[in-house]
Formats: structure tokens, sequence, C-alpha cells
């Protein structure tokens, strides 16, 4: 009898389940859903991205063996320059404006070496410009010289860029420029070579103080050369124009016995 009673009851629950859509039967116990505890999902982890690889170590330029090697490149003036040209590890470059490689006549048998372009010097891309050339010209022509005619001389200076706030090389900046100097000597092969300023006398002697170097005979590149004062210089010290003058008849009785 009672059995009978639980058919008709849960034939009853299944009428009513029907009724209410259920179609088909997925467990064969029934399941409770508000006793289960509500399961949160776990946290999806994601894959923690890869460290990006160390930047490659900076390799350490060896300026002067890359100057060396582009001015011992050069088999002439016109490719000395142009290895100066395309020289990019001198920061004076990207300060300023022109660069002034030199003036004059190459063969020449007189060399003159002076300072860094000056503002004139750099804003014109030319040797002498301004005041210190029309000095300049004046020097030369008292012996019978010039930058151009019968007895002409070659110019260049000791690095071809001018620093900033028209300020001197540091020793780092001439060591770096040094061998396109030597190579540029070599290549313009002159009979005596004129230090003009301290920046020459420190590129090749080693040695500043021309108060104490000028006038006096030296050695440089296995030539005769003879330091003297900058006509920049000269435009300042009125006194030391009688040095200068004796400077150069000194300058024009060598190369006389030269030739």
């Amino acid at each position: 009898m009672e059995s009978a009673v639980e058919y008709w009851t849960s034939k009853a629950l299944l009428d009513w389940q029907v009724e209410m859509g259920a179609d088909e039967a997925i467990g064969d116990t029934p399941i409770d859903r508000y006793a289960l505890e509500t399961k949160k999902p776990a946290p999806k982890v994601s894959a923690k991205p890869a460290a990006p690889p160390p930047p490659p170590a900076e390799v350490e330029v060896d300026t002067a063996a890359v100057a060396t090697s582009a001015a011992n490149a050069a088999q002439d003036l016109d490719q000395l320059r142009g290895a100066l040209d395309a020289f990019e590890h001198c920061t004076l470059k990207a300060a300023a404006r022109n660069m002034v490689f030199s003036d004059g006549v190459a063969g020449a048998p007189i060399m003159f070496i002076t300072d860094a372009p000056d503002r004139n010097e750099d804003r014109a891309g030319a040797m002498f410009a301004g005041p210190s050339g029309i000095l300049f010209d004046k020097m030369l022509a008292a012996i019978g010289m010039g930058r151009s005619g019968d007895n002409p001389v070659y110019c260049a200076p000791v690095l071809p860029w001018n620093p900033p706030q028209n300020r001197e090389p540091n020793a780092a900046e001439i060591a770096m420029m040094l061998p396109f100097l030597e190579r540029h000597i070599a290549l313009a092969a002159p009979k005596i070579v004129v230090l003009m300023g301290n920046g020459p006398c420190q590129a090749l002697l080693k040695k500043s103080g021309m108060t104490r170097l000028r006038g006096r005979w030296v050695e440089t590149a296995s030539l005769p050369a003879l330091p003297m004062f900058a006509p920049s210089y000269l435009l300042s010290h009125n006194a030391a124009k009688r040095d200068a003058w004796a400077d150069l008849l000194a300058l024009k009785a060598r190369l006389k016995d030269l030739t």
C-alpha cells in the first residue's frame, strides 16, 4: 500500500516537472543546488612576459686610431679634406658652422699652422677672415710674400672647427685631430713650418707660452719650425709687433738659405 502511494506521488511530481518544461533527466538522484557552495573560478594566470634582452654593451671607439687610419688613407689634400669632412668623432664639428681647411697655395715652401678658426673664420668658412686677415696680408707683403701671387704661402688651422664660445681647444681635442694635422703637413710638403699661436705649439711641440717660444727655431715633422705670434694677438698687443717683424725677417732669411 505504501509503495503505491510513493508511485503516485512520484508520478505527480514528474508530471509537474514536464508541465514546467523539463524534458530530460540528467542524474539519477536530485541535486539541491541551494546547498552547493558557490565556487569562484580560479583566477586565470597569464604567462609572465619574457624580459627584454639587455641592450648591447657600447663599444668604446678609439678615436685616435680612427683619425690616424682616416688621415693616412688620404693620398692628396682633396682626399684629406674629404676625410676630415666625414670624421664624426670630434664634438667641435657639430657646434661649428663651417669646416675651415686651408688657404694659400698648396706646395708653397712655407706653411703657416694657425690656431683653431675664430667666429669670423667660422662664419666665412675661410682662414684669416676679418681684421686678423688684413694684418696677416700686410705681414706677408712686408717680406715680399702673400697668400697668392709670385711668392705664395700655404696655411692650415691646427683643427678645422671653431670651438664653442670661441674658447681654445682642449688637449683631448687637439690630440684627437693631430693625425690629420700631421698628414696635412706631409701632403703639403713645405720646407718650413711657422707655428702661429699657442694651439699649433701645443699640438706639434707639446709646449705653450708664446712669449718664451717665439723667435726660436725648433723642429717638427722633420722640418725647421718657427713659433711666432698670431695676428689676432698682435691686434691687441702693439708692443709685440716688433717681435713679429723680427720673426718675419728671420723667416725670410731661413727660406733664402734653403733655396
